[in-house]
């Protein structure tokens, strides 16, 4: 009796260790193709900029945002003029394609504002004196408001919340959030036959008596009376803060009707920052599109990767998305490949493309072919 016990014994002992052993091989198999799947099936964002002319018909804009559900897109940031009546018309035709709808605004830059117009003190003051009601800065439609004053404060506030009211919108999407261009990207210069080594007066905003009375309340120094008021951080900090102010209100606002505050940006903070007083890794804010136009920056398409790595590294532990802004029109598709690769190897959540109606054929092949690049 006692080798036929120790034999079954052994036995038993071996197929529990098989079994074991299969079932641990079972699980792990179970786990690589776990992964495996959600690796394939992970995919990134793809947007696209629209601009809406309320004369056209819901067919031609049915025609419209069917090609972008049939080439991938999934959102759509649409700029109605501050119009919620016509989002509200869009947001149903978008829907049948599976889009999704981002209210796209001029924030700070308001041409055409009737409103406003009739409110000339709203407006933003250059350092040598020019209003930008009647002088503007570089071109015509550069009607920048000053985001220091109570009433253009509230005036934009209350555009944001008429928006962020339409059913059926994902998002609020601040455009112009800033001050005018104190450095052009240095592409354009030559258009407008400028060098700009300094921040020059004429393109140095704002200067108005409400913006210059409340520094001096603050900090006991009148900015009109500085030799060289670039290196004044101060100076340069309330500017900053004033429009972190007005997003991080629209970040209330919008969060408070259900949507979401997304923006589009310059580059990356750093560059921002020094170009047009913006310094978003700072702001309340659940997404920003940095438009990384290379081309305007006389950069290669690498230059995408590198201005997206920038932006992610600057947002890392904010509840902040990246995704990065395209400029299409030019582009090959080769390019187009790569600098959606570029974007995406570097961090980006997602690629928004400038704007809809200028992609090609042939770039819409690209873009079809990038909606699983792992």
């Amino acid at each position: 009796m006692t080798k036929p016990t120790k034999f079954l014994q052994a036995l038993l002992l071996v197929l529990i260790t098989l079994f074991i052993s299969c079932g641990t091989n079972e699980q792990k198999e179970e786990k690589i193709a776990t992964t495996d799947t959600s690796s394939n099936t992970e995919t990134f964002k793809l947007w696209t900029w629209i601009t809406a002319d309320k004369a056209r018909t819901d067919e031609s804009f049915d025609e419209e945002f069917k090609k972008y559900g049939d080439n991938g897109i999934n959102a759509i940031l649409i700029n109605t003029y501050g119009d919620p009546e016509l989002l509200a018309r869009l947001v149903p035709i978008a829907k049948k394609y599976n889009l999704e709808v981002h209210a796209w605004m001029f924030t700070m830059n308001r041409p055409g504002d009737k409103v406003a117009e009739q409110h000339p003190e709203w407006y933003a003051v250059s350092r040598d004196g020019k209003s930008c009601f009647d002088e503007p800065p570089y071109v015509g439609y550069y009607k920048w408001l000053c985001p220091t004053r109570k009433e253009s404060r509230e005036h934009i506030l209350s555009l944001i919340e008429g928006l962020s009211k339409v059913e059926g919108v994902a998002s609020f999407h601040l455009d112009y959030i800033r001050y005018s261009d104190i450095f052009l990207p240095i592409g354009l210069l030559p258009k407008y036959n400028l060098k700009q080594e300094t921040e020059l007066p004429r393109y140095d905003f704002c200067y108005c008596d409400v913006c210059t009375s409340e520094f001096e309340k603050e900090h006991h120094k009148n900015p009109n009376d500085f030799s060289n008021p670039a290196i004044d951080m101060e100076w340069k900090n309330f500017r900053l803060n004033k429009v972190k102010a007005i997003v991080d209100e629209a970040y209330k606002i919008t969060h408070a009707n259900g949507k979401i505050l997304t923006a589009a940006v310059f580059p990356y903070p750093e560059m921002a920052d020094h170009m047009v007083r913006q310094r978003w890794d700072k702001w309340n804010i659940d997404a920003v599109l940095p438009m990384i136009y290379n081309v305007f920056y006389n950069e290669e398409i690498d230059w995408i990767g590198y201005a997206t790595q920038q932006g992610v590294n600057d947002l890392k532990g904010k509840n902040t998305e990246l995704h990065t802004g395209i400029y299409v029109p030019g582009m090959t598709p080769e390019q187009l490949q790569e600098a959606i690769h570029q974007s995406i190897s570097n961090g980006a959540k997602g690629v928004s493309f400038f704007d809809g109606p200028a992609i090609t054929e042939e770039q819409w092949q690209v873009i079809r072919a990038s909606q699983n690049p792992q």
